[in-house]
């Protein structure tokens, strides 16, 4: 039997979570093995329409089993099931992530009816949280549902009837095919076509049996993430295979882990663009929270210590933490105190507790009302600085439920600040989290928080390599420049021996320190250093970073130097390039407060534009701001001419690790020097630290080694061949699926060496072969767009230039163009040459590719991998192929016809008129033409470019349809408003 997505990784799913052996038809194996909890239905069993996407008849089982007043009278459960209904059908007004948050409010037990005495309203309960074995759980495969198209989904889990996760396996088979592509599935194709199938959702996974990633509704591919088990011995040698995902698999779905998601770590949130958005936790965030969590309820250990590595989502970690503690009944309402960093709580925590609307959070940076707060016995999350324990008095509060989380612990090393916390709360739980390491030397922080039964001090460790290995950061390369401009080793050495981790606290102290040391104040700004370094940015900004459409950081020494290095820069970019981000204080005098000085509003708005990609703000100017806690992952480029060390450097050059869409590395321009010598500018006792950063320097001397290992596939091969016969000889080369995966994955190692490279004189011995390997790619990339998305990603901006500019005009070499008619398709039908036919195939690709949308020639593009995949196999002979090329390309020709017959037919007033006649009943008024005329004006009135993308443009369509509708009574039809909403938003 061959293998296919089907019997090898979906029905082992399926077999993973509820014991039944699909493969064997339907033979069960003892389900105690496996969790026992799921249990498995196939479509024909459940009882439900395909418009449907609840299991109604499991939902008011539920609904009865689990509230008294509707057990009493079962009819009320259908007013339950109607309100959840309502909710399906909003999303498309609302949108999913809204639609799924109110959803949540409902399976969490958030909601209430007036189902009690005298209308008295109760709390309703979808779900039991403190019994698993009081909720019904099915899995079920090949889910059709249809809504305005017919999807089927590979793996459906139901809570209570409820649709809670959706699952798409790939096959195991082909190398390039990976859970990318079922993510894709999931999140371009089925939460657009049936949206209300997401609304209850907790999570989406998609796996090719090699390895496991999950998502949330509408989470950008990039921060899908992989799951992993606590404490797995095969980690080491991860078994890649269908035995590892199945143990992931069960651990991720195991009910237990599911509600908890459901009920503790699901986040609604705003993010800076003000759009809603769902979070769910990468496993790290999971544990750590729970570990936190688990300590408390304990209660032997009072401390822990947890270090994740910057970037990988501590913020979160801590959000996660504190609303789980609050809402732990054995806690008794406990206080947990959230301390943060910084000398003000303007931070990326204080921002993500806020954003993410979490209840009874009270922030204050004074002493007196801490202290007050504490001695009222507040319970509450109170978010305030670390540094206000300075003056904290012993026996604040006695209680012992009260948790203090500690944002970068290694700060309490400062003063001392650790025991006077614990004077302060005697019997409080201390929990510190650092996204550096700490050092054995920094005793305070160890003895604050490192617990004794903690292996190597911490309760939590997520580090560099694990967050690099989960992509849930980027690595980073320093590129040391202008390497006459650095300053020399022996004043090095003196600054850093006077540099103090609280040097990077406060801009002003950053200008003490500068002072401190005239001479090198002198060296680093004078003018002629300056304007070389600045010239250097101006080349290296608009070469390396602005093609890709990132962004850049400038780090200075002190404030007066921001304004030196804003003034030099806006000799070369407009002054609105680049903005100064520093403090002033009373001493400065007054013009200078006024030019330079920036609030917190202001620091707020500044940071809004530059991450907007749109924006004209391409450089902030800092000196010691923004060095932590700034969240901005379109700022891939650090420019850094100041001499800062361990914990602060760390945390500088971090702010450039953070995920972004095309962005493989962050990158550090060292002008200071600070990298001459890594291994002391980052001393820490963790080994791994050391290679935090690279030289990218190195990646040098691994390109022509990657150059050749890449050209190796086309031993044998005249590259000197131009034209459609050159790129012809190299895909016989790699003539098979197997090879020509093979190929793609050592060219995508190239092109990242490439991009991150590019433009570098070195590269120019290789460009002419780089440039082959590229024509190669394209030439032989999968035609459907769900094919192999990891191995054959788009072409980075610096190839894509290389590809398209041609050295010299007279060497340009045009393929043959092609014509596609009936004629040509008969004569090659008659004629099978293979030159023929190969060029026929690169224009159905191209055809198929401009109407990459429509279902219909997504369809044909299917078709015809399989075509090629049944031809590389040797299942058919050449002519065969031909035959069945030219019967795919008269189709082509036929739909293309269609679809231009269906623009000049389908003006906007005929898309709705065809609706409103198929719609017609004997209510609806014979006047179709006026209805589509007011609807027509009205629209057209208040609709704008790009309106669909905005809510505001949304809300003023669907109102004005609303009008239009009521005029004639239509109204109160929410499938006709539904549906004429849909041919507005496709045809306006």
């Amino acid at each position: 039997m061959s293998f296919n997505e089907l019997n090898s990784v979906e029905n082992y799913i399926i077999k993973q979570l509820t014991g039944v052996n699909l493969n064997a038809i339907g033979v069960a194996e003892d389900t105690v093995k496996y969790n026992s909890y799921w249990k498995y239905k196939s479509q024909q069993e459940l009882a439900r329409s395909v418009n449907e996407v609840l299991l109604e008849s499991d939902l008011k089982e539920a609904l009865i089993r689990l509230n008294p007043e509707v057990k009493q009278n079962p009819d009320l459960a259908d007013e339950v099931i109607y309100k959840l209904r309502a909710i399906l059908i909003s999303v498309h007004q609302v949108g999913l992530v809204r639609a799924n948050e109110e959803f949540f409010k409902w399976m969490q037990g958030d909601k209430t009816m007036p189902f009690g005495e005298n209308n008295r309203h109760v709390p309703v309960r979808l779900i039991d949280f403190e019994n698993l074995k009081n909720n019904s759980f099915i899995a079920t495969t090949q889910f059709r549902v249809h809504y305005r198209e017919t999807k089927i989904p590979d793996v459906v889990l139901f809570i209570n009837g409820l649709p809670i996760v959706i699952g798409e396996a790939k096959t195991p088979i082909r190398p390039s095919i990976s859970w990318l592509d079922g993510a894709h599935e999931v999140h371009d194709i089925y939460e657009n076509a049936i949206s209300q199938l997401f609304v209850p959702n907790v999570l989406s996974f998609a796996t090719e049996g090699k390895e496991l990633y999950y998502g949330g509704v509408r989470t950008p591919l990039e921060f899908w993430a992989p799951w992993r088990l606590e404490n797995d011995e095969d980690a080491i040698a991860k078994r890649l295979g269908l035995g590892e995902v199945g143990k992931e698999l069960s651990d991720l779905l195991h009910p237990k882990r599911l509600l908890d998601i459901l009920q503790n770590f699901s986040l609604f949130t705003t993010n800076k663009k003000k759009q809603r958005i769902k979070v769910i936790p990468r496993f790290q965030q999971y544990e750590g929270a729970n570990r936190i969590v688990e300590r408390v309820k304990e209660g032997k250990i009072k401390k822990g210590l947890i270090w994740h590595f910057q970037g990988s989502g501590k913020s979160l970690l801590m959000v996660f933490a504190a609303q789980k503690l609050r809402r732990e009944k054995d806690l008794k309402s406990p206080t947990v105190i959230v301390l943060v960093d910084r000398t003000d709580l303007d931070t990326q925590i204080t921002g993500t507790f806020n954003a993410a609307d979490i209840s009874n959070v009270q922030t204050t940076d004074s002493i007196t009302e801490l202290q007050t707060l504490l001695e009222r016995d507040t319970r509450k999350i109170i978010i305030s600085t670390i540094f206000k324990f300075r003056d904290a008095k012993p026996n604040m509060n006695t209680r012992d439920n009260v948790i203090v989380l500690v944002d970068e612990a290694h700060r309490t090393q400062e003063g001392d600040l650790g025991r006077q916390m614990r004077a302060a709360l005697p019997n409080a739980f201390l929990f510190g989290l650092t996204g550096t390491p700490v050092n054995k030397a920094d005793k305070n922080t160890f003895w604050a928080f490192g617990a004794e039964e903690d292996n190597g001090g911490y309760m939590s460790r997520y580090t560099f390599h694990d967050s690099i290995r989960d992509n849930a950061t980027l690595p980073l390369h320093f590129e040391p420049r202008l390497v006459d401009v650095h300053v020399d080793k022996e004043t090095i050495d003196k600054a850093f021996e006077e540099f103090k981790e609280n040097s990077a606290l406060t801009d002003e102290e950053a200008d003490a320190l500068n002072k401190k040391s005239a001479k090198m104040s002198a060296f680093l700004k004078s003018p002629e250093r300056v304007e070389k370094i600045v010239s250097d940015i101006a080349m290296h900004f608009k070469d390396k970073v602005a093609p890709h459409g990132f962004k850049a950081m400038v780090v200075t020494p002190d404030r007066y130097a921001c304004v030196q290095y804003k003034e030099a820069l806006d000799k070369y970019f407009p002054e609105e390039a680049s903005k100064v981000v520093i403090s002033t204080s009373a001493n400065d005098d007054l013009e200078f407060k006024q030019k330079w000085g920036v609030d917190k509003g202001q620091q707020e708005k500044i940071v809004e534009e530059f991450n907007d990609a749109q924006s004209d703000l391409k450089f902030i100017i800092v000196t010691a701001k923004l060095l932590t806690g700034f969240d901005a992952p379109i700022l891939q480029t650090m420019y850094l001419d100041k001499s800062i060390k361990d914990h602060t450097l760390l945390q500088a050059i971090c702010r450039t690790n953070r995920l972004f869409p095309n962005k493989s590395f962050g990158r550090i321009v060292d002008y200071f020097g600070v990298f001459d010598d890594a291994a002391k500018a980052l001393q820490f006792d963790e080994e791994s630290i050391k290679t935090v950063i690279s030289n990218l320097t190195e990646l040098r001397d691994k390109l022509p080694k990657a150059m050749k290992e890449t050209l190796a596939h086309f031993e044998g091969v005249d590259r000197t061949i131009e034209g459609f016969e050159g790129l012809e000889s190299a895909q016989n080369a790699i003539n098979d699926n197997d090879k020509k995966d093979a190929f793609a994955k050592d060219y995508k190692f190239l092109a990242k060496i490439w991009e991150s490279l590019s433009p570098d004189p070195m590269l120019n011995e290789h460009q002419a072969d780089y440039k082959w390997l590229s024509q190669v790619f394209e030439s032989v990339r999968p035609a459907a767009d769900n094919i192999g998305k990891l191995l054959w990603f788009s072409l980075g901006a610096e190839t894509t230039k290389l590809m398209h500019e041609n050295t010299h005009v007279g060497e340009v070499h045009h393929l043959e163009e092609f014509v596609l008619d009936a004629d040509v398709i008969e004569n090659i039908f008659n004629n099978p040459d293979p030159k023929n036919a190969k060029k026929l195939e690169k224009l159905l690709i191209k055809r198929f590719k401009k109407h990459a949308g429509d279902p219909k020639f997504k369809s044909l593009s299917e078709r015809l991998e399989a075509l090629r995949d049944k031809a590389e196999l040797g299942l058919i002979t050449s002519i065969e192929f031909v035959k069945e090329l030219c019967k795919l390309a008269k189709e082509t020709i036929v739909a293309e016809k269609e679809l231009e017959e269906l623009i000049i037919e389908k003006t906007p007033k005929a898309a709705l008129t065809e609706l409103f006649i198929e719609l017609k009943n004997d209510e609806t008024p014979a006047v179709v033409e006026r209805i589509v005329t007011d609807i027509d004006a009205i629209v057209r009135v208040v609709r704008f470019p790009g309106w669909q993308k905005t809510s505001s443009g949304e809300r003023e369509v669907q109102k004005s349809l609303r009008k239009a509708l009521l005029k004639y009574k239509l109204h109160k039809d929410q499938m006709l408003f539904e549906r004429a909403y849909g041919y507005i938003k496709e045809y306006y």
